[in-house]
């Protein structure tokens, strides 16, 4: 079995106050057939985004010119853990609401040949503290993915993903806003299989959000009606590229 390289990538626009302490709690050494690299895409961040994320150790940081957005942002992340030699790429935000201690859990399906694509569910986790405008509005999308899908969702919007290489290779992502619902229905209507763990939400305490309600709703339902007006062909999927044995999974 060889060596399977997880690149972690956070897509990043000025969080100079959390990104070094989401680099930090990434878990690097969690088991001997797994290499973690950290890869950061800065989203033209005025501040000191970038000084922290080195200083933290990030492996790798790559600059989009400028701030592009969600969307662009994390399809820049896929493509560059590509290039990172990556078989494996986890996307988590940089704002630290999600617990990077438990990528480990987020790969386990993936590791054992169950799931190609997988996100980390507050529903099914935890989600104190989540404030009832935000949970509502995940209520609203993630119920719209379901019908859309035709299979049940607990979190659509989640901020804490993996993707098997040959999910990294054929996601789309359609517009540059954001990501969240329009990479799911894409993968999804691909054939690949998706998983959610339950994660610990932890709420943001430092930083800003950029969710505006008016923009999100302009932007992300247009392209959620682009999404599924597009024809997109099954993917023959490449099994168990990415198996570890059971044994090696009992250290996860």
């Amino acid at each position: 079995m060889n060596k399977q390289k997880v690149v972690v990538f956070l897509p990043a626009y000025n969080e100079e106050e959390t990104i070094g302490d989401v680099i930090r709690d990434i878990p690097r050494e969690f088991h001997p057939d797994v290499q973690v690299e950290v890869l950061v895409v800065n989203d033209g961040s005025t501040d000191d985004t970038v000084k922290v994320a080195e200083e933290a150790g990030a492996d790798y940081i790559v600059h989009m010119e400028r701030n592009s957005g969600l969307g662009a942002a994390v399809r820049r992340g896929l493509k560059e853990s590509l290039l990172a030699g990556a078989d494996i790429g986890v996307m988590i935000d940089a704002d630290g609401e999600y617990p990077a201690s438990q990528i480990p859990e987020l790969l386990e399906p993936i590791f054992t040949n169950q799931s190609d694509y997988t996100m980390g569910s507050r529903f099914k986790g935890t989600i104190d503290g989540m404030r009832i405008h935000r949970r509502i509005g995940n209520y609203c999308f993630t119920l719209l993915q379901c019908v859309l899908l035709r299979t049940w969702i607990y979190d659509g919007q989640s901020g804490m993903r993996a993707f098997s290489k040959q999910v990294m290779e054929h996601a789309e992502i359609i517009h540059d806003y954001n990501y969240a619902q329009v990479v799911t229905l894409n993968i999804m209507r691909k054939g690949f299989r998706m998983t959610e763990v339950p994660i610990e939400y932890r709420v943001r305490t430092k930083g800003q959000s950029f969710i505006k309600f008016k923009a999100y709703m302009f932007n992300v339902l247009p392209a959620i009606v682009k999404e599924m007006k597009r024809p997109v062909e099954k993917v023959d999927i490449d099994y168990n590229v990415h198996k570890i044995s059971a044994t090696s999974i009992e250290g996860l």
